[in-house]
């Protein structure tokens, strides 16, 4: 059937702010949905309160409202526009909760618009704990033995009947908010009113554990037709009793036999066409029991979830483009595979590879946090990889982390405390992984391990072949290392700072990559097709391996190379990868050939049509040394992918390839604290008094010059990492010692804190003659409280023309002074009528999104092509639109560690944003606002 001719205009609801266990895989698939939608002549509006998406950019949508996620937006749009229909299922848990409600208010009958991509009936079915468990009964599918509670007595004698270990389950939560395993009687009571209250119904489901069963997941794609695809299947190395999100999962599955794969097809299917008649994507999980293969169902999301996005990079099939596709009326038969472009989407995407998921946390950021993983998901990122084997792809994405590891082990920070690995193998955490093999390295029996994590044996043999390698290459040199045995370490992941480390004697990362070159091992590059090479593929692709064919060939056009963010992380957000995708159509009207490296999975900038050439690969030294080696680009992007391209800059300088943009000197000026601070001087810029220290020591010595109250940072950190401010020598001595013990090398910067200062931000663009001042922001906290975890507003609302002038002279200046070619982000303390300027990145900053998008102007494209050299300021015509102000309200996920304090100070912990409209200062959200933050409003 073609699509339906009746729907002219659609409405897509957004995921709303980052939060843990909903994060920028929603925005890939939203951004997929209208971009699918408007390729078929449908007029797309899009409602979301994130600031820092690409999906809230015009470049999407038709129509974009940045308006709060609730009903009362959703009848202003409705009321505005003429919407056909709404499509709820690419913004997760918060858009199908908002479309639910909006059909419970009658809003959707109100205005005639039909809700497709999901039976709102189908919500309600798998949503609600108690509905599904019938359900399942019902058509013969196995759940584990529960029971519904809706009050604490309810739940008491549930677990009673059910016994320990059980689960609590909240319904109508995401990434399991309020859940979790309680193994004891005496953890019950405490855990049943989390859960309770955590659950907007006041409903739980206890249900019993099934702790050490394996857990899969399989993505399925239905049509109106009832046809129904199975686009992936993810296996979980983590047992159940860690959430999915922040377990490490493979794809294909790698353990299950023929047999229980097809019998959890069948299930799938079957659970599918049981929970409505919709069309569209549908992610349902299992659990196996591993001694008999009995299957249980764990839940169905009648929805695109945050597996769907990582099983579109796994395969090259863009789900959430072809779910819009369906929920408009095409069966899979007459849609296009976007891959090969020549056979159709109605077919099962087939794998000569393997992918593996690592999640990203961020426990430094929350101290006291109970590290322990379980059914409540505590990951803020993950990054994924791809290599022809398990442990190549598991290689890869332990590079690819961001955690100062060079794969798993072999890099000298292994642990050596028998009783620490042992502790936690048997209780998760962050650093299982790497005591598992740490365990190995030690001599504990694989039995034993096994028994410890309840992780199949099969990946436990995969990771001992590692620790039988690291024993046999002791007994060579770089120089005579055998070619076979070379060529076998680096198909097994190891990367040359690895190797350069097992050999010793002072051998380098640089020996071991001219050595290998020596021998001819080199890193070849093949494509992600979908179909096993069955079929041509059309779409550049590409991930690397050592293997003979390459199937990569760089074109004779000049191209330029953009550096992604890597994972998500608190500092580190889905604003860089918006500015990255910005990067990306910039080089292409600039008419340079755009090629993408990068290696997270949820975000835009991997989708395989935004660049001219994607390779998913770790944004680490060795992977992109190799493709600028193949490539030859004109040079190398590193301004938008935040702190992740920027330590690459000095790389890529000793290697005499081209930044792009502003130089790596004046880049290194601005990260170092004390060059930085010479610059001030030199420019006679008010800047806080300061100091350099390399040891606590010395640290006393500046700190007692300077004055307390101190502000103790380390350079080249991003979102605030490891700052404090101390007010005495012994609390002084304790932060720089850890400092120090944690980014070894590095020097710290010991500032006098301007006590009770406001703060407020200035963004620029330069092109090395002109300046033009994007915006000006206001922190609504006062200085001490980093600008992330602040509330800002767009103009200055309460900041003298004395004061904004001398923001303006400031920006100038420096960005003149660091030969500024691109954006410039400046961050300033004002007290009174004096203004100090506490730090500058001339990069992409959080910010620029937010005031881009609240100026409806596209300041990263224009910044983009200034660094590209394709044109100078005044080539251009900017036009801010903003009536009144705009208000940015970061969001926090402090629910997920009720354990933590919550006291904001000068390190980052906000894992989003939003963004709020206002007319003017009386607005009663900005009063209130104020109120809360204890601030008063001065005209």
């Amino acid at each position: 059937m073609p699509k339906d001719p009746s729907i002219k205009s659609v409405l897509i609801i957004g995921s709303g702010p980052i939060i843990i266990g909903q994060a920028c895989e929603f925005d890939y698939s939203g951004s997929q949905a209208a971009l699918s939608l408007k390729d078929e002549g449908i007029e797309v509006s899009i409602i979301n309160s994130n600031p820092a998406t690409i999906m809230t950019d015009k470049v999407i949508g038709d129509h974009v409202y940045l308006l709060p996620l609730n009903c009362e937006s959703l009848e202003q749009i409705l009321s505005e526009r003429q919407i056909d229909a709404v499509l709820p299922t690419m913004g997760g848990q918060t858009a199908l909760n908002l479309c639910k409600e909006a059909e419970e208010r009658g809003i959707w009958a109100k205005y005639n618009v039909r809700v497709i991509g999901v039976d709102v009936a189908a919500i309600e079915k798998t949503e609600n704990r108690e509905e599904f468990r019938q359900l399942m009964v019902d058509i013969n599918v196995g759940v584990a033995t529960s029971k519904i509670a809706n009050s604490f007595l309810e739940g008491k004698e549930a677990a009673q009947e059910i016994g320990f270990p059980l689960v609590i389950r909240p319904s109508y939560t995401l990434g399991g908010t309020g859940g979790g395993i309680v193994h004891k009687k005496e953890d019950f009571d405490a855990a049943l009113s989390r859960g309770l209250q955590a659950s907007p119904t006041h409903e739980v489901l206890v249900e019993q554990a099934v702790l050490g069963w394996k857990e899969y997941e399989l993505e399925l794609l239905r049509d109106s037709k009832d046809n129904v695809i199975i686009i992936c299947s993810i296996e979980n190395f983590d047992p159940m009793g860690v959430h999915t999100g922040d377990s490490i999962t493979v794809a294909p599955a790698m353990t299950l036999s023929d047999r229980c794969y097809q019998e959890m097809r069948n299930q799938a299917m079957k659970m599918m066409r049981a929970i409505g008649n919709f069309a569209g994507g549908c992610n349902v999980q299992f659990s196996v029991n591993p001694a008999d293969e009995s299957i249980i169902a764990i839940e169905i999301n009648p929805r695109v979830s945050r597996s769907s996005a990582l099983a579109s990079k796994a395969t090259g099939y863009p789900i959430a483009k072809i779910a819009a596709k369906l929920a408009i009326g095409y069966n899979l038969d007459e849609v296009e595979n976007q891959i090969t472009k020549t056979t159709s989407a109605y077919f099962e995407p087939t794998l000569d590879y393997v992918i593996v998921k690592v999640p990203r946390w961020n426990f430094d950021k929350f101290k006291g946090a109970n590290t322990e993983l379980g059914l409540q998901m505590k990951s803020v990122g993950e990054v994924m990889a791809i290599g022809r084997t398990f442990i190549e792809a598991l290689q890869k994405a332990t590079q690819s982390l961001e955690i100062g590891r060079s794969g798993l082990g072999a890099d000298g920070r292994q642990c050596r405390n028998l009783d620490e690995i042992m502790h936690g193998l048997e209780h998760p955490s962050w650093n299982r992984l790497f005591l598992i093999k740490d365990a190995m390295s030690m001599g504990v029996p694989l039995e034993s391990i096994r028994k410890a994590t309840k992780i199949d044996k099969w990946f436990l043999i995969q990771i001992q072949e590692l620790v039988a390698l690291e024993t046999e290459i002791k007994r060579y040199s770089l120089t005579n290392i055998p070619r076979d045995f070379f060529l076998t370490l680096k198909q097994k992941g190891y990367s040359d700072v690895q190797i350069a480390w097992l050999l010793g004697n002072s051998v380098t990362e640089d020996d071991v990559y001219d050595r290998r070159k020596e021998l001819g091992i080199k890193r070849v590059y093949k494509m992600v097709d979908t179909c096993a090479a069955e079929f041509q593929a059309q779409t550049p692709y590409y991930y690397s391996t050592y293997e003979d064919e390459n199937e990569s060939f760089p074109s004779d056009k000049k191209k330029v190379i953009v550096l992604g963010s890597g994972p998500n992380r608190i500092g580190q957000g889905i604003e860089f990868d918006y500015s990255c995708v910005h990067g990306l159509l910039a080089a292409k009207e600039a008419g340079y050939e755009s090629i993408m490296v990068n290696c997270n999975p949820e975000t835009v900038s991997t989708d395989f049509n935004m660049a001219d050439k994607l390779y998913f690969e770790p944004v680490f030294w060795e992977h992109v040394r190799e493709i600028i080696d193949l490539e030859k680009p004109e040079g190398v992007i590193v301004q938008l992918g935040g702190q992740t391209a920027l330590k690459m800059a000095e790389k890529l300088h000793e290697k005499g390839i081209k930044i792009i943009g502003t130089s790596f000197n004046n880049m290194d000026i601005a990260e170092d604290r004390g060059r930085f601070s010479d610059l001030l001087k030199d420019l006679d810029i008010p800047y806080p008094k300061y100091g350099v220290a390399e040891s606590a020591e010395e640290a006393i010595d500046v700190a007692r010059q300077v004055g307390y109250p101190v502000l103790v940072r380390p350079s080249y950190v991003l979102g605030g990492q490891g700052m404090s401010i101390v007010i005495n020598d012994e609390d002084l001595e304790k932060a720089v010692v850890k400092l120090l013990g944690d980014l070894p090398g590095n020097r710290v910067l010991i500032d006098h804190f301007l006590d009770r200062a406001e703060e407020a931000e200035s963004d620029s663009i330069c092109d090395g003659e002109d300046v033009h001042i994007v915006g000006l922001m206001e922190h609504i906290e006062p200085a001490g409280i980093h600008s992330g975890d602040s509330s800002a507003v767009l103009p200055p609302f309460n900041l003298s023309k004395k004061v904004t002038d001398l923001m303006e002279e400031y920006t100038i200046k420096l960005a003149k002074a660091l030969d500024v070619r691109g954006l410039l982000n400046i961050q300033f303390a004002i007290k009174g009528e004096d203004v100090y300027v506490i730090e500058a990145n001339p990069r992409a900053s959080r910010t620029v999104p937010f005031i881009a998008k609240a100026y409806d102007v596209p300041y990263i494209n224009i910044a983009a092509k200034i660094m590209l050299g394709a044109n100078k300021l005044k080539d251009f015509k900017i036009e801010r639109k903003l009536i009144g102000y705009a208000i940015k309200e970061p969001v926090f996920s402090f629910d997920k560690f009720p354990e933590v304090e919550k006291q904001l100070g000068p390190e980052m912990k906000s894992t989003g944003e939003a963004i709020r409209f206002i007319k003017d200062l009386e607005d009663p959200y900005f009063v209130k606002l104020y109120k809360e933050k204890s601030m008063y409003l001065s005209k």
